[in-house]
């Protein structure tokens, strides 16, 4: 993480606030970012000031004319969290109140169908090789089914290392994952044949590299070059595209997966109370409402569900409202 020196009158409160978090296994990097350019903004306009007011908070939250209502809502929700750390600490502060400012239409995960994957999956099949990214068309193949396949978040398959994937065993051990979460996740075995593939085919990889999918310079993957190849797949696979924070996403890779668990689980008549536990073990999630989430989602994507998880479990599907931690 970076090591900011954090300015004016509230930086040793901000530094307290950042540390309490990354010690109870936060990462917090990008809202410690956020707090340093507020820590910058009060040394300049408010270096005298001894507590945290109304017209501080609402100078720095104002939205800027270019920037998106989600990012004014980001930058609320981590002022506010910082203003609870100071009054717990005997400091005055001004606490918004949540939902001060209104926020934008939550994106409804995108599902893909069993038929989209393969058209998809079919596409990075076909990927070729090219010089500016010279392992792109063996990677590629890998890298999206490893995704849907272990419902990984993006970033922790392009993080990989080459130590991570245990390849006799089939197992992908996931190191500082969200909430800075450790887990094994074991592979389907097509999966596992397919990464066997992969390395014994890859003479071209740099031994130095630790990465399990190489960019450029011993470096990883970059999140650019995954979702520039990501559209290309999912226009050549037919699958429309509906613009800017319409989705499809890579993201709902790995929503689909827990979808088409939970669906398969229903309709073999699986008991979802043993089976919820494994699921959200396996994806990686802090508490049981992330994974209880997709019983509401599958119960929408699929008709033929709801009258079977209503049935058995009517206290344990909520609402398909979602929030930052089902929405990952």
């Amino acid at each position: 993480m970076h090591n900011y020196t954090f300015q004016g009158p509230f930086a040793g409160v901000i530094q307290s606030h950042i540390s309490l978090k990354q010690a109870i296994g936060y990462k917090y990097e990008a809202e410690a970012r956020h707090l340093f350019r507020f820590s910058v903004f009060t040394a300049q306009h408010y270096p005298k000031a001894s507590s945290l007011t109304k017209e501080i908070v609402l100078a720095w939250c104002s939205k800027k004319s270019y920037e998106a209502q989600a990012n004014q809502c980001t930058r609320a929700s981590i002022l506010r969290q910082l203003a609870i750390h100071m009054e717990n600490n005997g400091v005055m502060a001004y606490v918004l109140p949540k939902g001060y400012y209104p926020t934008e239409e939550q994106y409804v995960p995108y599902i893909y169908t069993e038929k989209e994957l393969q058209r998809f999956f079919r596409e990075t099949d076909h990927c070729h090789y090219v010089s500016e990214c010279p392992y792109r068309h063996l990677i590629m193949p890998v890298f999206f089914r490893m995704i849907y396949a272990c419902g990984l978040r993006s970033s922790e398959a392009r993080l990989l290392k080459n130590d991570d994937v245990e390849l006799e065993a089939g197992i992908l051990t996931i190191h500082h994952a969200k909430k800075d979460n450790n887990r094994l996740v074991p592979m389907p075995d097509s999966l596992t044949q397919r990464c066997r593939q992969y390395i014994s085919g890859i003479p071209l990889v740099p031994k130095e590299s630790d990465w399990f999918f190489p960019g450029l310079n011993g470096k990883p993957m970059t999140v650019g070059n995954v979702y520039h190849n990501f559209r290309r797949f999912l226009w050549q696979a037919g699958i429309s595209h509906g613009g800017r924070g319409k989705g499809p996403r890579i993201q709902d890779f790995r929503h689909a997966y827990a979808c088409h668990c939970l669906k398969k689980w229903v309709l073999q008549g699986k008991d979802l109370a043993t089976y919820l536990p494994v699921l959200k073990t396996y994806l990686g999630h802090y508490s049981f409402e992330e994974t209880a989430y997709y019983l509401r989602l599958t119960a929408d994507v699929f008709p033929d569900i709801p009258i079977k998880l209503e049935r058995y479990y009517p206290d344990i599907i909520p609402q398909l409202g979602g929030g930052a931690d089902e929405a990952d």
